[in-house]
């Protein structure tokens, strides 16, 4: 690589690391901005805003793959980001800072994340691929749990408003006080912060991005593990930053949710707009990627089901798995 272009693309990364951080700084303050004041909870923020929004560039290069005709990265993104959420990012979120599970996301959410992981996998050996009618029941799929997440949500936060008013009368606090200590943006600026926050994120990943690919093309690897590693890790930068940056503040529905939501919105979603528009029919993806993403999601779930929070050494489990499968490919891809 010319020393210019070397330059030029590590200053693309850099531009798209700062990006990145302050993108999801805004994110995450305009998101639990919007969850107290529509009283929805930030379990669901997580879940649904933070996790479409970190999920864009995932969208945006499954697209412009699938209609370039490269359906290997297309589904190399997906699996790949699938893998790199639960195993990279909340392998360290959970080494930096330990994450309650909520009940909800142990009764629902990651119940639909395993089922979304298992439907892919059939559908994928089954089709060779995903077909136009496949990608139909995955994007009901997806308007299906947004509106049943929003609805309960609702719900339950009707529910411990009511209980809070009572233990305030009873308490003496004043709710005015209590909620200028949380000190929410106004929802004007909070829209203004997760519009802009979702912009950076999606500008900093493809800067990232376009300097990652350059690299790996430099050093000769294969389209799917491009789009296995470097294309996946690098549409899940604003994943990572989100929930990072979410860990660092303390809001751990907004980390946890933000991941789980994003590999249900990346199989639902992605996977129910791309086949419709080309169908993606590549047959590069091997099982030891699909059972890679299998394995981390099941692992997640059982960590979920029997334990109250993902732990540091639960954490440190999946980190290694995420290095051990990357050396894997980059050592296999030839």
């Amino acid at each position: 690589m010319p020393m210019l272009d070397l330059f030029r693309n590590l200053g693309l990364a850099v531009l798209g690391v700062a990006l990145l951080y302050y993108g999801a700084e805004f994110l995450v303050r305009g998101g639990v901005s919007l969850a107290l004041k529509a009283r929805i909870s930030r379990l669901v923020i997580g879940l649904t805003l933070a996790a479409f929004a970190t999920s864009a560039p995932e969208l945006v290069v499954s697209i412009d793959s699938a209609l370039r005709g490269s359906a290997d990265i297309s589904l190399g993104n997906v699996v790949g980001s699938n893998i790199c959420n639960v195993a990279l990012i909340l392998g360290l979120c959970a080494i930096l800072r330990p994450m309650p599970f909520h009940a909800n996301l142990k009764r629902f959410d990651l119940p639909v994340m395993l089922f979304a992981m298992l439907a892919l996998t059939g559908f994928y050996f089954l089709s060779h691929g995903i077909n136009r009618w496949e990608g139909a029941f995955f994007f009901l799929c997806i308007l299906t749990y947004t509106t049943l997440n929003v609805i309960l949500s609702k719900k339950q936060e009707a529910k411990k408003a009511e209980g809070a008013a009572e233990t305030e009368a009873d308490s003496g606090v004043d709710p005015e006080v209590e909620e200028s200590m949380n000190r929410p943006l106004g929802v004007p600026l909070a829209l203004l912060a997760v519009a802009g926050g979702v912009a950076m994120l999606v500008f900093g990943a493809k800067s990232f991005l376009i300097a990652a690919v350059a690299f790996t093309n430099a050093a000769g690897i294969s389209e799917a593990v491009t789009g296995l590693t470097i294309v996946a890790v690098g549409t899940s930068l604003p994943e990572l930053a989100t929930s990072f940056v979410a860990a660092l503040k303390g809001e751990n529905d907004i980390a946890i949710g933000n991941i789980v939501g994003s590999n249900i919105f990346n199989v639902f979603c992605i996977l129910g707009i791309v086949p419709v528009i080309s169908p993606l029919m590549g047959q590069s993806i091997r099982m030891l990627d699909f059972a890679v993403m299998l394995g981390t999601s099941g692992a997640l779930f059982l960590f979920g089901m029997f334990g109250k929070r993902l732990n540091r050494v639960q954490g440190a489990l999946l980190l290694s798995a995420y290095i051990a499968y990357t050396v894997y490919l980059v050592m296999h891809h030839a």
